[in-house]
């Protein structure tokens, strides 16, 4: 059993929203649709991405310049 508290199931539709009011932005609704598209599709990215199991001992990658 796990102490940490269950996060709520992420809702596009809510998030635009409310950050669009944080932020003074006002959406045109014809606009709605195709941000909360791309919302759920970076969510489901970053929900890949942080299922990726990495070792405590993994190290930053270098970077490289010219």
């Amino acid at each position: 059993m796990s102490d940490r508290p269950t996060e709520p199931a992420f809702d596009p539709d809510t998030y635009a929203q409310t950050v669009a009011g944080a932020l003074g932005i006002a959406l045109d609704p014809a606009w709605i649709a195709p941000i909360t598209a791309n919302l759920r599709v970076l969510h489901a990215a970053a929900e890949t991405v942080g299922a990726f199991p990495l070792p405590d001992e993994a190290e930053a990658a270098p970077v490289f310049t010219a």
